[in-house]
């Protein structure tokens, strides 16, 4: 297999690719909740990432014992996976640049990204984002930090697209509880859960915006969490809807049973994932060339398509068929 082109190389020369991360986000605010949630990321596999919340976790004045506490089970051995990323507090509060320098100042080898919240301005993204890499390469990190930046305000709406293409960028999350208060009132709090969440428009046209932003600058574009937090059935529906009607690659959870759900929901049909599988052997056979599969025409066009949808089912936990495995991954 050696001598065959990857589809990284043959379909994307030149292009950013978004990266193939986990399609669910889960979020958890204390040590106990944090270890909760590495203990069930060992026991279903690393399906799903685990963000330590530094922002609305930390009480008021204990901000840096928290961010301490953050960096400890960041380097413990229950961090199996190395799948542990950190939100931070807003580049307007005291303790942004405490969080940073604690939790990357001590963990930047196994900090797996941070998370910049209530952006406003492209200007203060960005300097966010150097002091990150500035802090991280200071403790011995030789690779860049990867950052997810939180679109729930006007400002950062506004200029989603321009946030989108920072450098280390490599998720775009819609805060849809925050956006909605940021508007004072002209959306209802119906809109805050399904169906109203996908209907209203000043939230369907947020939502189309960040995926757009997201798949222009080659970034993963991830949706706000799901009110309901036991009930599996509308769990998997919102994420259903976030994915097949917005394009959403990944949803937040706050709780442990919303998990798995959102995983099902993000996965490719079975028989999608099997014919991705098949079409790209023949086309990487073919010299990226076009070819023909169950009586249609396939070319570059739609072979980008299902190299995106195999990564997808790969991070959900999908089993890939072992000659797509040897060839691809």
């Amino acid at each position: 297999m050696s001598s065959l082109v990857h589809p990284d190389r043959a379909l994307f020369a030149g292009e950013k690719l978004a990266p193939a991360l986990a399609s669910c986000e889960h979020f958890a605010g204390s040590e106990k909740l944090i270890l909760k949630a590495l203990s069930l990321q060992e026991s279903l596999g690393n399906i799903f990432d685990i963000t330590c919340d530094c922002e609305d976790g930390a009480r008021a004045g204990e901000e840096r014992e928290h961010a301490e506490m953050v960096a400890r089970v960041m380097l413990s051995e229950a961090n199996k996976h190395h799948r542990l990323g950190i939100r931070i507090h807003d580049h307007t509060h005291r303790s942004w640049k405490q969080d940073v320098g604690i939790v990357v100042g001590q963990a930047a080898s196994r900090v797996a990204y941070v998370t910049i919240p209530k952006t406003t301005r492209v200007d203060a993204a960005a300097e966010v984002i150097a002091y990150v890499q500035d802090v991280a390469k200071r403790a011995g990190r030789s690779t860049v930090v990867p950052v997810h930046i939180l679109i729930e305000t006007h400002g950062a709406l506004e200029h989603v697209f321009a946030l989108a293409r920072l450098p280390a960028v490599e998720v775009v999350d819609f805060g849809q509880m925050d956006f909605v208060s940021d508007h004072h009132g002209l959306i209802p709090a119906t809109a805050l859960r399904s169906p109203g969440q996908f209907q209203h428009q000043l939230l369907v046209r947020a939502k189309a915006a960040v995926v757009a932003a997201a798949a222009a600058a080659g970034v993963v574009p991830a949706h706000n969490v799901c009110l309901n937090l036991k009930d599996e059935g509308v769990v998997r529906s919102d994420a259903e809807r976030a994915n097949r009607e917005f394009g959403f690659q990944r949803m937040w959870s706050i709780y442990p049973a919303q998990i798995e759900p959102i995983v099902a929901a993000m996965r490719p049909a079975f028989g999608e994932m099997e014919d991705a599988a098949a079409i790209l052997a023949l086309a990487q056979d073919a010299s990226w060339g076009p070819i023909q599969f169950k009586g249609e025409l396939h070319d570059r066009a739609t072979y980008r398509y299902y190299w995106s949808l195999l990564k997808r089912a790969r991070a959900t936990g999908m089993g890939i068929p072992d000659d797509a495995n040897r060839r691809f991954f």
